[in-house]
């Protein structure tokens, strides 16, 4: 058990936040599934005697495009300040938008709730918790990034070998060719 995990938050309940961004993922992705249901074995082992899984988000990105009534739900649960920690298998899980995120982060800490991942419990009411949470939650919306140029890349052709070659001095034009001057190679040998 953590040492950040108190009486205080063990007196409360336990939130485990479920979700997967599409239904091909909650259908063939069955490890991550499981591996996001066992941390409410890891919140009870940990000492929380109430523990709530929250899944209704299942098949629902993160995004911040698409309503998740689940994260909605445990915005509300943490607000109540009934909630001493949000288990998570990961910042992606909880959102991929900073909005969300730090908005989560901010409620948590006015509750006095942590954060708990496979790497560590965090309380966002400590600076270097918060950092590490707010870089986690940096990436998570960077990773999303990187989703969105994978599967729509940018639109803009390719400039042609012909249409840069105008970029070169033209010096360098005609190094190529049957004109340019060749350097001898025992030039560079010493």
């Amino acid at each position: 058990m953590s040492i950040k995990i108190t009486p205080d938050h063990l007196s409360r309940v336990a939130v485990v936040y479920v979700r997967q961004s599409t239904m091909s993922q909650v259908m063939g992705n069955l490890e991550s599934q499981r591996r996001q249901y066992d941390l409410a074995q890891a919140a009870e082992t940990a000492g929380f005697k109430s523990v709530t899984v929250i899944d209704d988000d299942l098949g629902r990105s993160g995004s911040g495009s698409t309503q998740r009534p689940g994260f909605e739900r445990l915005v509300a649960m943490v607000c109540s300040g009934d909630v001493g920690a949000v288990y998570c298998i990961e910042a992606s899980r909880l959102a991929r938008n900073g909005r969300d995120w730090h908005h989560l982060i901010d409620l948590c800490a006015l509750a006095g709730a942590l954060v708990v991942d496979p790497d560590g419990a965090y309380d966002p009411r400590l600076v270097n918790d918060r950092l590490l949470l707010g870089l986690k939650g940096t990436m998570s919306e960077y990773e999303l990034s990187l989703f969105a140029n994978v599967e729509s890349p940018l639109e803009t052709p390719r400039p042609s070998a012909a249409s840069t070659a105008s970029c070169f001095h033209q010096d360098f034009a005609g190094m190529n060719s049957a004109k340019s001057k060749s350097i001898p190679t025992n030039m560079w040998r010493e």
